[in-house]
């Protein structure tokens, strides 16, 4: 038996979107995590994984108030491969002994999967 679709209340600020906000999350948990980074990274990884980490959220509120659905899907999908980014960042970051990226890496897969099913329910809208 299907399972009925529930509807959502519509976003009226791109700050009403769970996937926002989760990324939102993610990104001031990066800004606390690179706070522990090796000096040497001042001006290496610190600054790239957390231009990469903004480039999630911000990418998702600029797409948020775009018209066309091809245009709002093109900025989900720019956040898309930040989060690719992201997720490489992470996996650098655990092989060279900087933390422990566990808790960061499940929080980026439930934001690439919120995500998906945002650009999903883009693309199948009718409006």
């Amino acid at each position: 038996m299907e399972k009925p679709k529930v509807r959502r209340k519509a976003s009226r600020t791109f700050e009403d979107l769970l996937v926002w906000q989760k990324s939102h999350e993610f990104v001031l948990a990066i800004y606390r995590f690179t706070k522990s980074f090796p000096k040497q990274e001042v001006y290496g990884l610190t600054p790239q994984m957390r231009r990469t980490a903004v480039s999630i959220p911000a990418n998702i509120a600029e797409g948020f108030k775009k018209r066309g659905k091809p245009d709002k899907a093109r900025f989900m999908n720019i956040a898309q491969g930040s989060i690719e980014e992201c997720r490489y960042y992470l996996i650098l970051t655990k092989d060279l002994d900087y933390g422990d990226t566990v808790k960061l890496m499940n929080d980026l897969e439930e934001i690439s999967r919120l995500l998906e099913g945002y650009s999903k329910s883009i693309l199948a809208s009718v409006y």
